[in-house]
């Protein structure tokens, strides 16, 4: 009998914190569509909303849509004064509270602090030097303050680098868990803070998806199978929404031109939803003639 191979500590580290770049990956990937969703009504149907455009209709295409797209919308939660759904609101604005405090623990933590300079005024000739001599004058390193790479902390008078958004705090938080260097700005991330990081960057992913109905659950289709007339379901994948699939309940009878699943179903996925739709919305309208 041979023993189970045995994991270094060092590859479980590694593979640790691949997992929290790709949950904050995750994260900023989805931002816009969260964004976006808090003016959409919630709808019980499915798709997830970024795949409905594979099922419009061309009455559908042809509605004026002066909405901006998703990769334009501002990235910082603004004011909602009446929000038409609560719990992607929600669902932003405590994922944006968390993250922007866990950057500045973790600036707290392993971040350098700016960079002072020290200059000595020179005596001037035929004037006398002050008692005790000239002393040195501190300031602050106004390039190392704005360096790019620092995370800069709010205060009561400036919201620092909150003002780029949830987007760039992803971004930064997933350097910090890759060890990414930025010359000596940066010290390495030790736990027990990489597993605060670690955390964090999960439950965010979660919420995200679970507000945008991407967290794995099945959904019941309100149509029946435009074949058969048999139950549909669907289904997502955690962080791959391009990755949704349709399954008929009826099994190998369904007529579909669609191959069989490991369920023995017939199952659309990728390009296939496309016809499905057209023939889905091909059945609702015969169904109303």
């Amino acid at each position: 009998m041979t023993n189970p191979p045995t994991i270094r500590p060092d590859a479980v580290d590694y593979l640790d914190r691949q997992q929290t770049a790709a949950d904050l990956r995750a994260v900023r990937e989805q931002w816009g569509d969260l964004l976006a969703a808090i003016d959409c009504p919630p709808r019980a149907e499915w798709p997830p909303r970024d795949s409905r455009a594979l099922g419009a209709t061309p009455e559908a295409e042809a509605e004026p849509n002066d909405t901006p797209a998703v990769g334009r919308l501002p990235l910082i939660l603004r004011e909602h004064p009446a929000p038409l759904n609560l719990t992607a609101l929600n669902a932003a604005v405590e994922t944006e509270r968390e993250l922007f405090q866990l950057c500045d623990t973790v600036a707290a933590a392993v971040q350098r602090p700016v960079r002072r300079r020290y200059h000595r005024p020179q005596p001037v000739r035929g004037r006398a030097a002050p008692r005790g001599g000239y002393r040195s004058q501190a300031y602050i390193d106004s390039a190392d303050r704005a360096d790019p790479a620092r995370w800069r902390t709010a205060s009561p008078t400036t919201p620092g680098s909150r003002t780029h958004g949830l987007h760039w705090a992803a971004v930064w938080l997933e350097g910090r868990a890759l060890g990414e260097e930025s010359g000596d700005l940066f010290s390495p991330v030790l736990p027990p803070l990489s597993e605060t990081i670690a955390t964090t960057a999960r439950r965010a992913r979660a919420r995200v998806e679970r507000a945008l109905g991407r967290d794995n659950q099945p959904t019941q289709l309100g149509q029946p199978c435009p074949y058969c007339r048999g139950p549909l379901t669907a289904y997502t994948r955690s962080g791959d929404p391009a990755a949704a699939t349709i399954e008929c309940g009826t099994g190998s009878n369904c007529t579909a031109p669609v191959p069989l699943n490991g369920r023995r179903r017939r199952e659309w996925a990728g390009a296939e939803l496309v016809s499905f739709y057209v023939a889905l919305n091909a059945a609702q309208r015969r169904a109303k003639r």
